[in-house]
């Protein structure tokens, strides 16, 4: 990390059981924890531990970093230098992954994100194709935060898909795209109308408020931004007539072949 000026180091262990019997698991919560505290304490000033969870794969018995509350715990033990990162495609199928956003961000303890999208496990897909109402309910919590005198934060956005189908930087375009739509959403939530109703216990009028965010259409408003900043308004059109990927298909005709193998 020195060496390349790396400020946050990224970790997500594949380590747990298959069986019972197999290990214990307060031993191995104790070497987890001794394994960390030594890394943790070889980082500097500007430098921080981001720790990730999955709750299986590939132990599919158990796994020792398995969910939000192992890894917040594992962060408060280590201290200011560790932080928890949330992937969405880590978590049990209908978990409220706003409400641990939610509930880290009140901790400090929100590091960074992994993004991408799942229809049953960590399927590392396009982030926003199969849910995109839960990426704006995360982004809701990230803006809200955001906008809170109270709160700071220090986020990493990472984007963390396997795009074997689709072609890799069409995907990571879309992929961006679809971020700053739900951002874009978020950001025009009426703040103020939401406390007042959620004060008063106004259920249907709180939920309505977002709804009316989340159906918004806000293409023109990122084209309009991206107008602004000297940027095509279609990033996708702009790339596809742009011939980058025939400029480096030809330039890479005849090299070296690269493989999991």
């Amino acid at each position: 990390m020195n060496i390349t000026g790396s400020q946050d180091l990224s970790l997500w262990f594949a380590d747990g059981t298959n069986f019972p019997g197999q290990g214990d698991f307060r031993q191995r919560k104790h070497w987890m924890e001794e394994a960390l505290k030594e890394i943790c304490n070889t980082l500097n000033d500007n430098q921080r531990m981001l720790i990730e969870y999955k709750f299986f794969e590939p132990g599919f018995y158990h796994t020792d970093l398995t969910d939000w509350g192992t890894a917040y715990v594992m962060a408060k033990k280590l201290g200011n230098k560790a932080q928890v990162l949330i992937d969405l495609g880590h978590h049990p199928l209908g978990i409220n992954i706003e409400f641990i956003v939610a509930y880290l961000i009140d901790e400090n303890k929100l590091g960074g994100f992994h993004f991408n999208c799942k229809k049953f496990a960590d399927d590392d897909l396009t982030v926003g194709s199969i849910n995109p109402q839960e990426l704006f309910l995360i982004y809701n919590e990230l803006v809200a935060a955001e906008l809170d005198p109270e709160v700071e934060t220090d986020i990493a956005y990472m984007i963390d898909q396997s795009h074997n189908l689709k072609p890799k930087v069409e995907a990571s375009i879309q992929s961006v795209c679809n971020l700053q739509t739900a951002y874009a959403k978020a950001l025009i939530v009426d703040r103020q109308s939401l406390a007042e109703t959620q004060a008063a216990g106004e259920i249907i009028d709180a939920e309505q408020i977002l709804q009316r965010a989340a159906e918004t259409d806000v293409r023109p408003l990122l084209e309009r931004v991206r107008l602004e900043m000297d940027l095509d308004p279609n990033p996708l059109t702009a790339y596809r007539k742009s011939g980058y990927f025939d400029r480096i298909s030809k330039a890479r005709v005849g090299g070296e072949s690269q493989g999991w193998a």
